[in-house]
């Protein structure tokens, strides 16, 4: 399994105070050099943390891979297209939202999100869907052609019970069983921190798994390398 490091986060303390530090571009070499495979950053319509400054020099000095999480829109697309990321995460997007809060409802959009798959494959990015553990969903993820789905853990990683916690957990191992039985890659996220990765990490059809708000919590008081080493560790 491969660790995966939003630095949205990052961005959103230096947004708070409209300033230029931290810097998510700095916080992306240090992951990579703690072990990070893969940068992700989410480009959001309002521009609410990562801007298009920060994409760009993610770009130019991401050594991994570069995975440039946004919504289906004209002009996020055109924005990818030109930027060229390893990878691109469709993910549904509101402005009132403090976070994702679900996943694409890929089969009921299907014809215009097939349209965007074949244009992000002409230009040779290759493409996630960010889906909630739901059969149809993945069916209609893999109907369209897409590289991978990234399963929303949202629920596993808010479950309070351990009936919650079984629940989830079970939806999620089925889902990327489904997925990757489909020929579809399976990635995994949202929520996930150093104590509920551990049954993730047992779901071998999971190959990454991308986390951020947990890391960069953590790096308050451990410092970031050494939190992005103890999530690494974890993960593997």
């Amino acid at each position: 399994m491969r660790l995966a490091i939003n630095v949205d986060h990052v961005a959103s303390l230096r947004e708070a105070r409209g300033e230029v530090e931290p810097d998510p571009v700095a916080a992306a070499q240090i992951c990579e050099l703690a072990g990070a495979e893969a940068i992700v950053c989410h480009l959001r319509e309002d521009r609410r943390h990562i801007n298009d400054r920060d994409l760009r020099l993610l770009r130019e000095t991401v050594k991994t891979k570069l995975d440039l999480e946004m919504a289906a829109t004209e002009e996020i697309i055109r924005i990818a297209i030109e930027t060229l990321p390893e990878l691109v995460t469709l993910v549904p997007e509101r402005r009132q939202e403090l976070t994702t809060e679900g996943g694409l409802d890929v089969a009921a959009h299907k014809h215009y999100l097939g349209d965007v798959v074949k244009e992000f494959q002409r230009n040779e990015i290759e493409v996630s869907l960010f889906v909630d553990p739901v059969a149809r969903q993945i069916e209609a993820a893999s109907a369209l052609g897409a590289e991978m789905v990234e399963i929303h853990t949202g629920a596993y990683a808010r479950a309070r019970t351990s009936r919650e916690v079984a629940t989830t957990l079970d939806e999620i191992q089925r889902a990327a069983h489904l997925a990757a039985g489909l020929g579809l890659r399976v990635n995994a996220g949202h929520g996930l921190n150093y104590v509920n990765i551990k049954p993730i990490r047992q779901i071998s059809e999971i190959e990454e798994v991308s986390i951020g708000h947990a890391i960069i919590a953590r790096a308050v008081f451990s410092g970031l390398e050494n939190a992005v080493r103890e999530m690494v560790a974890l993960v593997r």
